[in-house]
Order: C-alpha cells, then structure tokens, then sequence
C-alpha cells in the first residue's frame, strides 16, 4: 500500500506544478457540544495528495471553480483506526478577504470513498465510508498554504449503524 503511494507521488510530481501534498493534524470525533465525557474524541493525522488534473468540468469555462479535481487520501488516529480513501474536491480563490491584505484565500470542499479500520477508535458501522469535507486555507509568500477544515464521516446508512464522527483538521500544504 505505501509502495503504491509513493509511485502515484513519483509519477504525479512531474505531471503539474499545481499539485499539493497536504499534511494535517486535528481531532477525530470532534463534539461541538459542552459535556465531552464519554466521546471517542482521538488525535487525527492525515495526508493528501491532491492532484491539478480536471477530471470533469461542470461550470462555465471562465470559473474554475466547477472543475472536478481528484484527490486520495491516508489518515491514522492515536486510537489506531486508518482510512484509506480517493476522492473528488473543488477549489476557489477567495481573493483578498480583508482590505490591503495581499494573501490569497482558498475554499476547497471535498467528497472522498474510502475503507476505514476502525482499531480501538470508534465504531462507525461499516468499513466502507465517505467523507465530506469543507476547507478554507490561506496561501503564505512562499506558495505554500495553511488551512483549517471541517470533515464529516460517516456510512450513508449503509451498515447496521451510522453514528458518524467530526474531524477538525489544520493543515499544512506544499505545492510541487
């Protein structure tokens, strides 16, 4: 599995300049009410590759915000659970959100399919899961970028039970 990561790296670095390996660290199971007791709440890593190549246009030539990206993913959680996953994603540059600010904002929303094992983390019903999720990144001097995003896991009630999970994640991205 690492040994076909590292080939789609190899071969994808020479294919565009506007590729980005993502690396994130946050929080698996992430509750946004008061009493965190009893929640399965676990360290998230992640990385991603997120490859330029349009896949699908479905918007107007002149916003590039309707193209169809491809992406794949790995996560790992302290609590042992991994994902494997490959997706879509857009992307749209906010421009300057705040007057006289020269950085650049991005919006990157994501729907990825994946296998999940869930270790000693959570159960979410099934081993097949999509994940949603929705990013806002800023790009530094350099090209990189840091983002935070917000991601939603879950079976689409495929399973026995579909109890979902949040994962808020701040990432680092580096263009190649």
């Amino acid at each position: 599995m690492l040994k076909h990561l590292v080939i789609i790296l190899l071969i994808s670095s020479s294919v565009n300049a506007n590729n980005y390996h993502v690396f994130g660290i946050g929080f698996f199971d992430f509750e946004l009410d008061e009493d965190l007791q009893g929640n399965n709440l676990a360290t998230d890593y992640k990385y991603e590759l997120r490859l330029d190549d349009v896949i699908y246009k479905i918007g107007p030539e002149q916003d590039n915000f309707f193209y169809l990206k491809p992406m794949f993913g790995i996560e790992y959680t302290s609590d042992s659970a991994s994902y494997v996953s490959a997706g879509i994603y857009l992307e749209d540059n906010l421009g300057k959100l705040f007057r006289g600010s020269k950085n650049k904002y991005n919006f990157t929303p994501s729907f990825n399919i994946g296998y999940f094992d869930e270790g000693q983390g959570k159960k979410l019903g099934s081993c097949i899961q999509f994940r949603t999720t929705l990013e806002v990144s800023r790009t530094l001097k350099n090209e990189n970028r840091i983002g935070i995003s917000l991601g939603h896991i879950s079976n689409a009630n495929i399973g026995e039970r579909n109890p979902g999970a949040e994962i808020i994640t701040l990432s680092y991205q580096i263009p190649f």
